[in-house]
């Protein structure tokens, strides 16, 4: 017997939103000023975020057959890949210095504010950095409390552990691997490639999609094919992403346009236009790195804009992710799963990789 329908964003905010008025006692305990920054972490985690994560492993659980008397724990296990979200974020925001998140200042921004209007000893910028860290880990920390504390039974959890993990750990590891590739200048379209597979694929789509099944006790069968299925809309995904970073409106983004090229990020848009520009004889290699990495101005923000629609870096990353789409597509239509879940799974995967630009 498979799962009623659940109208999954408003159950998992429900479920985070329970889950944070269950520590309030906890983090009252320890004093005000842990409480005002756990309520800036609340904040963060509630009031925006599209809930991809949770959508798609609860799919995945629905898909595999998953047993409606399971729902309520599950919803709860699903919704905790949220914290893991916001740990990313919270984590990714200072890595990048970046100031802004979903129209609103980035937390180590926020805590940096608070530190400058009390008038406290030190760096506030630091300060911010500090706070952020540690509400990250938090972050972190309460996602395994809500996953291990969602009502599971031991099977359930037993099952669905080791996916969890490879989660986390592959999310960290795909961070490094980006920090790492911009370190040392490494922007290769393999490079890049591999960073989302690891750092936005896996703990996206692939591995939620994965523990939802896990949680139901699919067969290898549907394992095999979430896996397929979730790393190629996982990297569309990211695909999408990198465009949005560089031509996208704020509004729909949350965060300025073109930071991703002000970052130095080394997307596959990057790479892509790096190749194009080394096949060239004409300064387009000198210019397109001039305008990587450093502050732009509007004009100049409009240059590289047109450089890499000129240089076919723009139509070359809308082709990977048709490719990409339509490969997942027929990876889900082949696979046998619940009907409800397969139509949704469409639905979100469409609504994952649209053009928004």
């Amino acid at each position: 017997m498979t799962s009623p329908p659940v109208e999954i964003v408003p159950a998992v905010e429900r479920a985070l939103a329970d889950f944070i008025d269950c520590r309030r006692d906890l983090v009252d305990a320890v004093g005000p000023v842990f409480r005002d920054g756990t309520d800036s972490l609340e904040r963060f985690v509630l009031n925006g975020g599209k809930r991809i994560r949770p959508s798609f492993a609860w799919l995945g659980w629905l898909g595999a057959g998953g047993r409606s008397e399971r729902g309520d724990a599950v919803v709860t296990a699903c919704a905790a890949l949220e914290f893991v979200q916001a740990c990313a974020l919270i984590h990714d925001d200072i890595i990048d210095s970046s100031s802004t998140r979903r129209g609103a200042p980035t937390i180590h921004v926020d805590r940096a504010r608070r530190h400058a209007q009390n008038g406290w000893d030190g760096s506030a910028d630091q300060y911010g950095i500090s706070v952020a860290i540690l509400l990250g880990d938090l972050a972190l920390a309460w996602a395994d409390d809500m996953f291990v504390g969602a009502g599971l039974d031991p099977e359930e959890l037993h099952r669905a552990a080791p996916t969890w993990s490879t989660m986390r750990t592959e999310v960290l590891g795909g961070q490094i691997l980006d920090v790492t590739a911009e370190a040392a200048d490494d922007g290769t379209v393999d490079t890049a490639l591999r960073i989302n597979r690891f750092k936005t694929a896996g703990y996206t789509v692939a591995r939620p999609l994965e523990f939802g099944a896990m949680l139901a006790g699919a067969d290898p069968a549907v394992l095999d094919g979430y896996r397929a299925f979730g790393i190629d809309i996982g990297v569309a995904f990211q695909l999408r992403d990198d465009l949005l970073g560089v031509f996208g409106d704020p509004a729909v983004t949350g965060k300025p346009s073109g930071d991703d090229l002000r970052e130095g990020k080394r997307t596959v848009l990057v790479a892509e236009a790096r190749v194009a520009a080394a096949a060239r004889a004409d300064g387009s290699t000198d210019r397109l790195g001039e305008l990587i990495g450093v502050t732009l101005s509007d004009e100049e923000l409009a240059e590289a804009r047109a450089l890499l629609v000129e240089l076919g870096a723009v139509a070359a990353v809308e082709r990977q992710i048709d490719e990409l789409r339509s490969r997942a597509l027929k990876t889900l239509d082949d696979l046998d799963i619940v009907p409800e879940a397969a139509e949704r799974l469409r639905s979100l995967a469409l609504a994952a990789t649209k053009r928004e630009l």
